[in-house]
């Protein structure tokens, strides 16, 4: 089976390297990375030929020429991508390469390399084939060191594929040298069968980062290399220790048994603790996303949704801007930028669903993606994500890092994770903020409705007098009559409206954390007189202890008076005993004040809207009061509710104001 490896990876990488210049020929890239691939195809054939033909030296040696030629291929592909404005045989660097080559070249053809005495049963190595090793292996660090330093200088995807070329190319000659040197070295020819095996796995790895839409960096791709094989490794060698001890006190298939699952449960406990230590999921990106969910959770305002995700997008990204397009009318708009929801880069984006410009010079380009790649550099972004559902569209563009460095693709995942927290709130605040609006469409015609009929009445009654003040102006009686009355309906529109600029005027409150008690004993002499007045029973109990709220006592007394003279206008007109009574205690809800009469109560009919404007049960009130009461209570983080009817009580209001700060 070892023998066949050699001629599967050949085929592997010519099919590769075909695909990657199929998907995207316009580039040189793709072109050098398919003569690349043809080069390893032709090594390993020859690696294959070693190994079965009947001239197996033969086949060594046009190997090992073949071998020489690869670390100046990649030589030529790093300065191609590192200064694609220069030729790379210019200059003395190519002369040194080339020197190298042809020394290492030459060496297979001589007895030094093999020397005359050796046979297949007993092969002998000469001073010249440890040398061509050796020189070999020192290319492909001279490799290494190089494309290092030149990746430093340079940003976006050709630091990338700089980076992607030393994992797969100089480390895939370095690793083959020492694998045909261990196995020269110890005699074992499955030693030397493994390195095709070797070439494939960095090979695959290597095409696949390049090939893909998804974008690596070196370091990443050997921390999960790494990972794997921590993973691996350690598992195994916990797992032989069990079963060895095991093996011991119970029968093989049992401790086989056991052996296995205790091995799958340390894997599950082992993998994140690797994950953590090597970095791969990095504590800052937890934190952003802890933070994302916080602001959707506590927030439902859409700008400060925006602003506060922009600035973690920018924390996230380590980038001075982030932007996030949002809308639902055929625009997206944010940061100054407004642009049609079904434009082309945006219609290329949502099909992609993440687009970086490392990715769009990768993939085979089309006039639409080509579009969005001017979009991208326009605004200056480094990655960009496109999320919709129903009709509520939202992109978010984070700029390119201070790094300069292009984000990767498992940055890529956290973002587009990070979008669809942003989606979920944003289109939850903006279905919010329409059923607002709705709400108070609904109540500004209820609003208009009501005004024009209480302000109807008495314009009614104004122009009636007016009609009639011709024919009796001579009429004393009448004179007075008419005087009084514009008067009375004047100061009833008055109070009216008032009334209507009291709902309406934005309230400042300044609540803090106050004594109470002192607040409703001054609110409750200034109620005194008028229930005198009216023969009315005015009582009081405050219990609660302490009596501290957290809220704002001029609203405090402001709600206070508008339920004490609700109630004394509800009772003033019936007979017999009236009383109202004000009570405070403490709730496991906060403070609470409540204030209940003995009249009769609140029909049915009205209780589901009664904090509304303009419900009233009394003929001379406008029924704003308690819409007022409400519109304070909320504002100051309290509720205001209404007992059910109970025998003996007239209606029940219970007002509870909080004892300590909201947190959010």
């Amino acid at each position: 089976m070892l023998n066949e490896t050699a001629l599967i990876a050949a085929l592997i990488a010519v099919i590769v390297g075909g695909a990657a210049c199929w998907s995207n020929p316009g580039r040189l890239i793709s072109r050098l990375f398919l003569s690349l691939s043809v080069h390893v195809g032709l090594w390993l054939g020859s690696f294959h030929l070693i190994l079965t033909s009947a001239d197996g030296l033969l086949w060594l040696r046009i190997a090992s020429v073949i071998g020489a030629l690869l670390p100046i291929h990649l030589w030529v592909t790093r300065e191609v991508v590192a200064q694609p404005e220069q030729s790379p045989f210019a200059g003395r660097p190519w002369l040194i390469w080339a020197i190298v080559t042809m020394a290492l070249a030459w060496l297979p053809f001589t007895s030094l390399f093999i020397p005359p005495g050796s046979t297949p049963d007993r092969p002998l190595y000469g001073i010249g084939y440890y040398a061509y090793l050796a020189g070999l292996g020192m290319a492909g660090v001279a490799m290494v060191a190089g494309t290092l330093r030149r990746a430093r200088g340079l940003t976006g995807v050709r630091r990338l594929e700089l980076q992607l070329l030393l994992l797969g190319g100089s480390a895939t000659v370095v690793s083959v040298a020492c694998t045909i040197a261990a196995g020269a070295l110890t005699g074992s020819t499955q030693i030397v069968r493994l390195a095709p095996l070797f070439v494939t796995l960095f090979y695959a790895g290597t095409a696949w980062a390049m090939t893909t839409t998804r974008v690596f960096d070196a370091r990443h791709l050997l921390l999960v290399t790494l990972e794997r094989v921590l993973l691996v490794g350690i598992v195994m060698i916990a797992g032989w220790a069990v079963r060895q001890l095991l093996l011991e006190i119970i029968p093989d298939p049992l401790a086989y048994a056991i052996t296995v699952g205790l091995a799958l449960w340390f894997a599950s406990v082992l993998n994140p603790w690797l994950q953590m230590a090597l970095t791969l999921d990095a504590k800052s990106s937890r934190d952003v996303r802890r933070a994302t969910f916080d602001v959707a959770r506590k927030e439902s305002r859409l700008e400060r949704l925006e602003q506060a995700f922009t600035t973690l997008l920018k924390g996230w990204g380590k980038s001075e801007r982030a932007v996030i397009l949002f809308g639902d009318k055929g625009r997206l708009k944010g940061s100054g930028i407004d642009i049609p929801a079904d434009g082309i880069p945006m219609k290329a984006l949502r099909e992609l669903r993440w687009a970086t410009p490392e990715r769009l010079a990768r993939e085979r380009s089309t006039a639409e993606r080509a579009r969005l790649l001017d979009f991208i550099h326009e605004h200056g972004f480094g990655a960009m994500v496109a999320s919709a559902s129903g009709t509520v569209t939202v992109v978010v563009g984070v700029g390119v890092p201070a790094s300069r460095r292009p984000f990767t693709y498992p940055e890529v995942t956290e973002l587009i994770e990070l979008t669809s927290i942003i989606e979920n709130a944003l289109a939850r605040a903006h279905f919010s903020v329409k059923a607002q609006h709705a709400e108070q469409l609904a109540t500004v015609g209820l609003l208009g409705a009501s005004l024009a009929h209480e302000i109807r009445n008495p314009l009614v009654s104004i122009k009636t007098f007016v009609q009639l003040l011709p024919h009796h102006y001579q009429d004393q009686a009448f004179r007075d009559k008419f005087f009084r009355l514009i008067g009375d309906e004047v100061n009833r529109i008055d109070r009216l409206t008032e009334q209507l600029l009291d709902l309406a005027a934005p309230r400042a409150y300044s609540p803090a954390l106050v004594p109470l008690h002192p607040v409703l004993r001054a609110s409750l002499e200034l109620v005194s007189g008028k229930a005198s007045e009216k023969s009315i029973r005015l009582e009081s109990s405050f219990d609660a202890d302490p009596d501290l709220a957290y809220t704002d006592p001029n609203a405090a007394k402001q709600v206070l008076l508008n339920l004490c003279f609700n109630a004394i206008q509800a009772i003033e007109d019936r007979s017999g005993e009236r009383w109202v009574k004000v009570c405070t205690r403490n709730t496991a809800a906060g403070f609470e004040l409540s204030v209940a009469d003995n009249g009769p109560g609140i029909a049915p009919e009205i209780r589901a809207r009664l904090f509304q404007p303009f419900q009233s049960t009394k003929s001379s009130g406008f029924g704003l009061g308690l819409a007022i009461c409400n519109d304070i209570v909320s504002g100051l983080n309290a509720t205001i509710t209404l007992d059910p009817p109970a025998p003996g009580v007239g209606a029940v209001f219970r007002v509870v104001f909080p004892c300590q700060p909201p947190t959010y």
